[in-house]
């Protein structure tokens, strides 16, 4: 169970790192364009930017608290954290009739959900 929470984590860290990257560092033009990207034509610029370093935090408390051994309960609130952003996301693109990204943000909701559960319950660093 633990090495299937460590990959679970590893790759919703993945999924945030490069998404917040980009928020951050992609011109928002160019994310506009992008498949799924419409939304941040309905948001302001800084909005883009907040959540692509709330992202890029996301991804560093799924991994550093555990890997590093400091303070791994941070692991979990990094995960509700993930599940926050997920489930605001899956409102936006349904509200933009985005379905099949709104299904994916959701599934990214559902392994945040396994890493809480996990975290919090049989496979706590504690």
């Amino acid at each position: 169970m633990n090495l299937a929470l460590w990959i679970i984590t590893g790759l919703l860290a993945t999924i945030f790192l490069v998404a917040g990257a980009n928020k951050l560092f992609i011109p928002r033009e160019k994310l506009a364009k992008a498949p799924g990207g419409g939304w941040v034509n309905d948001v302001s610029p800084g909005f883009i930017k907040t959540l692509g370093a709330l992202e890029l935090l996301a991804a560093a408390g799924l991994v550093l608290p555990a890997a590093l051994d400091i303070v791994p309960v941070l692991v979990p609130l990094a995960a509700v954290g993930v599940g926050v952003i997920m489930v605001g996301a899956a409102v936006v693109t349904s509200r933009r009739h985005e379905y099949a990204h709104a299904l994916l943000n959701l599934t990214y909701l559902g392994l945040a959900v396994v890493v809480v559960w996990g975290r919090f319950g049989p496979e706590s660093f504690g």
